[in-house]
């Protein structure tokens, strides 16, 4: 079967891969009258009195808006928002899927974080959340964290965090496996854009030892900070304590881990023997990998993941972002925080049981249904916990 023409066969047959339907079917004109006028004045006015009733009334206790400018679409990059418009349906189909929140998908004309922020901001009230997706780095960042402080709903960035948390499940239990404290481990990650730096930071809460940054000109490192961007000058804090100016190749004999979230075949088989025993590699770049599944194993490595869904241990956002959508939702979170992303992670890992753990499985599968119910229950408490539930 040739997938792409099967691809644009299933599209066009359908029309785009979202809809909207009827909770209430308009059977009769008792049920128009409910509905629409006279009846839909109440709820309205009852909002104007107290507008958390929103959630009551309206479908923004269960919906959230998934809004991309198609400046970094995975595999494809700055392609535009018309031509992104298929990727945000599917996410939003995904959310409806793996965790019944309605989603939908809105492309924004645009690639100025100011005119984005403002967009978002004012059409923040029809929504209990807003997915990010695919804006490139590091607007993304600035975009995310100005919306997250300046408004009182969820704002998540899946390309940063989804990947992160799953990342972070699958080192969990890849140092059970073998054995290995984090504190005495060194990861080497390899792309310090949007992903990558959320991979560090994920990392560096897990409590890995030292961490190695590298980006397309090198090794993130002190000395060189005059040419970095906010995001690479916040990474010098969390990497590289020892301040060294290696090759990937020189930081690859120190590793334990490799994380990569940059371009294809930039690992060889010798890089990877040369890592230390019982070596783990997540190679995820898209659509090919840092290096392949089957090389990596053939050149010694203990454990890998990669982002296909044709080999072991694959690192899938579906196992992140509807489960923490689901629970931010269910509690009425303000915000999504980093310990509920830690702990989402940990509850991913708590998935796979020590009798079922292996090289083959270290990650839960995208289609185990515990996974969305665990991770919004991780949400759940944590905002409880941390007082930003608004139930």
């Amino acid at each position: 079967m040739d997938v792409m023409k099967e691809s644009l066969v299933f599209h066009k047959k359908y029309g785009g891969k979202v809809g909207t339907h009827l909770k209430a079917d308009i059977v009769d004109k008792e049920v128009l009258g409910l509905a629409y006028t006279p009846g839909v004045a109440e709820p309205c006015k009852e909002i104007y009195l107290d507008k958390d009733k929103v959630y009551d009334y309206t479908w923004k206790k269960n919906t959230i808006a998934v809004v991309s400018d198609g400046t970094a679409v995975l595999g494809l990059g700055d392609i535009g928002p018309q031509a992104a418009l298929p990727v945000m349906e599917g996410k939003c189909n995904l959310l409806k899927k793996f965790g019944d929140v309605d989603a939908v998908p809105i492309v924004l004309d645009t690639k100025d974080p100011e005119e984005i922020i403002s967009i978002v901001k004012a059409i923040a009230p029809t929504f209990g959340g807003i997915n990010l997706e695919d804006i490139s780095a590091p607007r993304c960042v600035e975009i995310e964290r100005r919306l997250i402080n300046e408004l009182d709903i969820p704002v998540f960035h899946d390309d940063q965090h989804g990947t992160a948390i799953v990342v972070a499940a699958g080192i969990i239990n890849s140092l059970k496996l073998v054995g290995k404290d984090p504190s005495t481990c060194t990861a080497v990650v390899s792309g310090t854009g949007a992903a990558g730096n959320s991979i560090i930071r994920m990392l560096n809460k897990l409590g890995i030892g030292e961490i190695y940054g590298f980006n397309s000109r090198g090794i993130i490192i002190r000395e060189d900070a005059d040419k970095y961007n906010f995001l690479e000058k916040e990474l010098m804090e969390i990497t590289n304590y020892s301040n060294k100016r290696l090759s990937l190749e020189e930081a690859m004999k120190e590793a334990d881990i490799f994380v990569g979230v940059s371009a294809r075949d930039v690992l060889n088989k010798q890089m990877v023997s040369s890592m230390k025993e019982k070596s783990i590699v997540f190679a995820l770049a898209n659509p090919i990998p840092e290096i392949s599944y089957d090389d990596a194993k053939e050149a010694g490595a203990y454990i890998v993941g990669t982002g296909r869904s044709d080999k072991p241990n694959q690192v899938n956002n579906i196992l992140a972002f509807p489960g923490l959508f689901r629970g931010a939702l269910d509690c009425r979170a303000s915000k999504i925080t980093e310990d509920m992303k830690l702990a989402a992670a940990v509850g991913l890992a708590s998935l796979v049981t020590d009798e079922k753990l292996n090289q083959e499985y270290v990650i839960p599968d995208a289609f185990d249904e515990r996974v969305s119910q665990m991770v919004a229950k991780e949400v759940i408490r944590v905002a409880n916990e941390s007082k930003i539930s608004r139930i």
